[in-house]
């Protein structure tokens, strides 16, 4: 029976040698070897009989021998293949009926019988229990890519082999499961953990994708960039009429300070009669004075409005709800319902906060031009005044 043993394995290894495809990287002559190596482990702990233990090793040899005429029911491929060759090797026909069954037993949903089926369907599963089944699925992984041309991802191989630790597979020796079932256990461990990182991942990568989608989707919506330029033209037209209002109160306290003056220090000196030159220039100086007090003061006032508007203003959109001048006699629940439908209708709203600018616009048209006038004022009236003080002194002192 050794020499029996010896020409199926070497007619095993010659014919996987030169017919079976490359693609199969996890079913070949390696998985061959270690089915064989741990039948003979089982049948020794199991104490199965020598006749029974060779016909499972020839088995053994043999299970997987019809890959090399496809992967489509290779069981029967492999019996039938087992059967013509063991012939030719003048094995007995009952000792090849066994064997074929044996071979048999190891499709995917038979039950075994006995205890040789079951020694052969833990042996061809041994792969299961070993600390090297990560890198020996990697391989099963990429048959099934080359072969069957399904492409499974991380998530989906993990997926599928926790599937058959827990709902396919058994082992049904007492050795196995004794021995392998522990580490089978343990390989099932590092499976499921393997599922928590790669969800963990996934989920990351979820999260990063769904933030760069909501980004990209905000830098590319038109609302956004409207909103901009609605807000940084609001933004500087109101840094304009603080600007103009700070330079008319700087003007209208000047001058404030320069009538003060005169009132208290020139005016009470022209009740003498020495003094009357002066009376003109001084006249003179007051006019520009209050001219420039006046101007600045309406460059600052304030528009007055009836601050109130109907809903007929609000349906045909002829109010702007943005400006407090149209609303401040308003009740609040009628101010929160004009609010409520131009909130609800984008183009009223644009068309509200365009003329808001449009408005204000107008505003600081009004106030730099009054804010010019005065500052021509203040400077003409500063150089007249100065001219006639100097022009009255003199033809005081060098007069005719």
């Amino acid at each position: 029976m050794d020499i029996m043993l010896q020409r199926v394995r070497d007619y095993v290894l010659k014919t996987m040698g030169e017919q079976l495809s490359n693609h199969y990287l996890y079913h070949n002559f390696t998985h061959t070897q270690r089915v064989v190596k741990h039948i003979d482990e089982l049948a020794a702990a199991e104490g199965l009989g020598e006749r029974d233990h060779n016909l499972l090793q020839i088995a053994g040899w043999l299970h997987d021998i019809g890959y090399t005429k496809g992967f489509r029911d290779h069981e029967s491929t492999s019996a039938g293949i087992a059967g013509d060759f063991l012939r030719s090797e003048q094995l007995p026909e009952s000792d090849i009926r066994t064997v074929q069954r044996y071979i048999l037993a190891t499709g995917k949903h038979h039950e075994p019988s006995d205890l040789a089926e079951k020694i052969i369907c833990d042996a061809d599963f041994s792969h299961l229990a070993s600390k090297d089944y990560m890198d020996i699925s990697e391989l099963l992984r990429e048959e099934i890519r080359l072969v069957h041309g399904k492409d499974f991802s991380d998530t989906e191989w993990t997926e599928e082999n926790i599937r058959m630790f827990e709902d396919h597979h058994q082992y049904y020796t007492p050795h196995a499961i004794a021995t392998w079932q522990p580490q089978k256990g343990n390989n099932l461990l590092k499976l499921k953990k393997k599922r928590s990182r790669l969800q963990e991942k996934k989920n990351k990568e979820k999260w990063k994708k769904a933030d760069q989608k909501r980004k990209k989707q905000k830098a590319e919506t038109p609302e956004r960039g409207i909103e901009t330029l609605f807000r940084v033209t609001l933004r500087n037209h109101t840094n304009l009429s603080n600007i103009a209002d700070s330079k008319a109160n700087i003007l209208l306290s000047v001058n404030a300070i320069i009538i003060s003056l005169a009132l208290s220090t020139l005016i009470p000196k022209l009740d003498k009669t020495s003094n009357s030159y002066l009376l003109i220039p001084t006249i003179i100086f007051m006019i520009f004075s209050v001219a420039s007090i006046a101007f600045s003061v309406l460059a600052t006032r304030p528009n007055v409005t009836r601050g109130k508007f109907t809903r007929e203003d609000v349906r045909d959109k002829k109010v702007n709800l943005l400006f407090f001048g149209n609303f401040h006699q308003m009740d609040l629940p009628a101010y929160e319902e004009a609010m409520r439908e131009m909130r609800n209708d984008k183009e009223y709203l644009y068309n509200s906060l365009t003329k808001d600018l449009y408005y204000l616009g107008k505003v600081l048209d009004k106030k730099y031009r009054l804010l010019r006038i005065t500052y021509m004022i203040f400077l003409i009236g500063i150089i007249i005044s100065v001219l006639s003080f100097g022009i009255a002194t003199y033809y005081v002192n060098y007069g005719y």
